[in-house]
């Protein structure tokens, strides 16, 4: 084969990609656009994105929940509620949630990319590829961001009128907790295990929905707000003498060395009011962990609220 008729070949190819380049742009031009603000700037995306690349879990079930399908998805580790993206063969496996695969996400052609709080430090290298929002919630004030969440989804692919009636359902769940946790004086400890290690989650903190959202009381005001919470001892919990203890396995929610009820219920912890009322509660840690934020996640929070703080 000569070099002359290789090139002619070549010069084929990269005319008939930029041709189809310049015929998906002009496509794009007459489609209709929305503006979606979120946690790390203004986007503007195509109404109805097609091929959506979604790398946020609590994303991910509110997608699952509208009915919206998506094109990628990060498999590895996904929460179990969510494991039919695993199996479905026809969605692009782009890696893991922390470090997703550019490449794949690249291949599926994305229209839009939905990103979270571990993965937002890329938003400008997703922005090269497509579109990217960053649908993390803000802790500070959960409530306000997750329905702005909700609501931008909604906007981008027609489906207002079944978000406005999802937070609308949620917005009562959560009053009749608020009104619950009003009428009582027990108060809160929330805690995260990490294999053999222990911190506290207070107002203001990834967990705080707890305190600032469903109204539950804390134990102690004072604790820091980290990432990784404050360190705290068996001396501290028994010091602090909480109603209820709510509990988040790291281990298990990363499918590592996990903590049962019993090894954690020790002789300190045993001398609370929440290990002498059966209130150590272990949360769902594949939802309070790994995703949250979500349309199917949040209602599955409220109902295992609900059910701790029933008398």
């Amino acid at each position: 084969m000569s070099k002359l008729f290789i090139s002619c070949l070549a010069a084929s190819a990269m005319l008939f990609v930029s041709c189809k380049d310049t015929k998906k742009q002009e496509e794009n031009t007459e489609r209709e656009k929305v503006t979606v603000e979120h946690i790390s700037g203004t986007t503007e995306v195509l109404k109805n994105p097609k091929n959506v690349v979604v790398i946020a879990y609590g994303a991910l079930d509110s997608f699952d929940e509208l009915g919206i399908p998506v094109k990628g998805a990060p498999k590895t580790n996904l929460p179990s509620y969510l494991d039919k993206y695993a199996k479905d063969e026809s969605i692009v496996d782009i890696g893991g949630i922390k470090e997703p695969n550019l490449e794949k996400v690249n291949a599926a052609d994305p229209e839009l990319i939905v990103i979270g709080a571990r993965t937002a430090a890329m938003v400008d290298e997703f922005n090269k590829i497509a579109p990217a929002v960053n649908l993390d919630v803000d802790a500070k004030d959960y409530m306000t961001s997750f329905k702005n969440n909700q609501i931008a989804i909604g906007k981008m692919f027609g489906k207002e009128e079944q978000v406005e009636k999802e937070l609308k359902d949620i917005d009562a769940r959560i009053a009749k907790i608020n009104e619950a946790a009003a009428k009582s004086d027990k108060k809160a400890l929330i805690v995260l295990t990490n294999e053999g290690r222990m911190s506290a989650y207070g107002p203001g903190s990834r967990f705080g929905i707890i305190h600032d959202v469903f109204g539950v009381k804390p134990a102690d005001n004072k604790i820091e707000v980290a990432t990784h919470g404050q360190s705290i001892s068996n001396e501290f919990i028994k010091e602090m003498n909480p109603d209820y203890i709510f509990v988040i396995d790291r281990g298990a929610a990363i499918k590592r060395a996990t903590m049962t009820k019993e090894a954690f219920a020790n002789a300190l912890i045993q001398q609370t009011n929440a290990y002498k009322n059966d209130k150590i509660v272990f949360l769902n840690p594949e939802v309070w962990y790994l995703s949250g934020g979500g349309l199917k996640s949040i209602k599955m929070m409220i109902t295992e609220v609900e059910n701790a703080i029933a008398e």
